[in-house]
């Protein structure tokens, strides 16, 4: 009689266990990349490069063209600065490496186009826009299923300067 109630209680524990793995692996499984996901995110900038640093804001829209490939456009406008003000267009592909049900890293390349305006609006505004190559990595953290925390650092080279940015922000996926 006590080995089939030690039976018993073993084999229901069994039974709840492997309840909780298939429930834990379906939402890990949830928040992991998927071929035609959709995002929208806001961010905050810090760029750096040839001793000048000044932070802003931008939005970015990802699309997941496959399950590890993503691609994203975004606007970021630089605060002035020392009579300058920068803004920056992006498309930039991620290969995204999940590392856990919660944290995806990926490398990233794409192709900006920077633009810059210097001046006191009183007519001597001189204004300039540079062709740039993008190359990085960033992490995302998922809080929920469909809310995440991104960091990310990219190095944008250009003819005439180069930048460093750090950036971290929100992204829901829809």
């Amino acid at each position: 009689m006590k080995q089939r109630n030690l039976f018993n209680k073993v084999a229901l524990q069994a039974v709840i266990a492997a309840a909780i793995v298939t429930n834990v692996s379906a939402q890990i499984a949830d928040s992991r990349p998927q071929q035609g996901d959709m995002a929208v995110g806001m961010h905050l900038v810090t760029g750096v490069g040839d001793h000048y640093i000044n932070a802003g804001a931008g939005g970015l829209f990802r699309y997941n063209a496959l399950a590890q490939l993503r691609g994203e456009g975004s606007f970021t406008y630089f605060l002035k600065k020392d009579d300058i003000t920068l803004w920056d267009v992006s498309i930039i592909a991620h290969y995204l490496l999940p590392v856990s049900g919660s944290v995806t890293v990926y490398p990233l390349a794409g192709a900006s186009i920077l633009g810059n305006s210097k001046g006191r609006g009183t007519g001597d505004v001189f204004s300039a826009s540079y062709a740039a190559i993008n190359l990085g990595a960033g992490v995302d953290f998922s809080l929920t299923d469909d809310f995440f925390f991104n960091v990310e650092a990219k190095y944008k080279i250009t003819d005439y300067w180069n930048r460093l940015l750090f950036s971290a922000g929100v992204i829901y996926r829809f």
